[in-house]
């Protein structure tokens, strides 16, 4: 089994935190997206994995030290890492044929932008399988139509009239990628764009058209971390999920000096805690020092300094130095607020 990782773009809607990190390398609960995301596939497929693909983007931004990241991710799990260049930022069917050489064989496709819970089988007659979130307001997403036998028959994107109420979460699993790879390159020949982009869908409708059986894969919680306020949300729910698996979340390296935590809460190594309050739901990175201060439901990353707050919904990135009454911030990295 292989698992394809496009994550080419630039996260513009988390900014500032994307100026300098890449969104799927952006830590919550303690681990970046990707790395998360890919080990709970891993989790759910029950099954070795001997490859990770990972499409990047512009060598500047996705530099030396993501390859090495993914590259250990990969390893971690047994598997071979490869990693691919999208060069021109052009939709999700051209981000997928920029591995085109990892396209064989049976693979799981997977956008580094959400984290999910689940635990299912992957149908073995299915020759695909679309991963899905049932929802309350289906008009929002692009969603699956299914036939009696429950096999998906099309693809509808923000319907107007009830369709279903299954999402597509951007989470897919092809018997044999192969095939998905010949229709996309279908695609491209033809020169086949949706609002400028090559789309995956186009590749999987003509799939569909063939007769292939696409099924769907419900997962349990679909979370985003597309922006500020749903990545806080998000880090929330995830360290209540890990603290229910029983997950040690706190480093013994902690120092706290009349200070209280209040759980769930990821805590990293070397964190020195004076006078303040943390939690519940906040996520702090390693060599932070916090002061005089009360955090709740929030972020922050590595080697910052936090004093005289009084901090809810936050995200604070790494290397900052932030002294002030300002309680919902978002602050990128290397920033002093004094």
């Amino acid at each position: 089994m292989k698992i394809i990782v496009p994550m080419a773009g630039r996260g513009s809607r988390l900014r500032p935190h994307t100026l300098t990190v890449p969104k799927p390398l952006i830590p919550v609960a303690g681990q970046p997206i990707v790395h998360r995301l890919v080990k709970d596939i891993a989790k759910i497929l029950k099954q070795p994995i001997e490859e990770v693909a990972f499409v990047l983007g512009d060598p500047a931004f996705f530099g030396d030290d993501v390859v090495d990241s993914l590259t250990t991710l990969a390893t971690d799990l047994g598997a071979k890492a490869s990693i691919y260049r999208q060069d021109q930022p052009l939709g999700t069917g051209h981000a997928i044929m920029s591995a085109k050489a990892s396209l064989s064989g049976p693979a799981v496709i997977a956008y580094a932008d959400t984290l999910i819970r689940a635990d299912f089988n992957l149908d073995p007659e299915a020759d695909a399988v679309i991963w899905t979130k049932q929802v309350e307001n289906p008009q929002a997403f692009g969603v699956v139509k299914l036939n009696t036998n429950n096999e998906i028959i099309e693809l509808v994107e923000k319907p107007q009239e009830f369709v279903s109420d299954q999402a597509v979460i951007g989470i897919y699993y092809f018997k044999d990628v192969g095939v998905l790879k010949s229709k996309l390159q279908e695609v491209l020949d033809e020169n086949i764009m949706n609002g400028g982009e090559y789309q995956i869908n186009d590749g999987i409708k003509r799939m569909m058209a063939e007769g292939k059986v696409f099924k769907t894969g419900t997962v349990d919680e679909w979370m985003d971390c597309g922006n500020k306020p749903v990545t806080v949300q998000t880090n929330s729910k995830m360290l209540n999920f890990l603290k229910n698996d029983g997950e040690h979340l706190i480093s013994d390296s902690v120092t706290l000096h009349n200070s209280k935590i209040i759980e769930p809460c990821f805590i990293g190594e070397n964190v020195v805690l004076n006078n303040t309050t943390v939690g519940p739901n906040v996520s702090i990175g390693n060599n932070c020092v916090i002061e005089n201060s009360t955090v709740k439901n929030s972020l922050i990353q590595t080697h910052t300094t936090v004093k005289n707050a009084n901090l809810e919904d936050a995200m604070i990135g790494n290397h900052v130095s932030y002294d002030g009454n300002f309680k919902t911030i978002s602050i990128g990295d290397y920033s002093v607020l004094e």
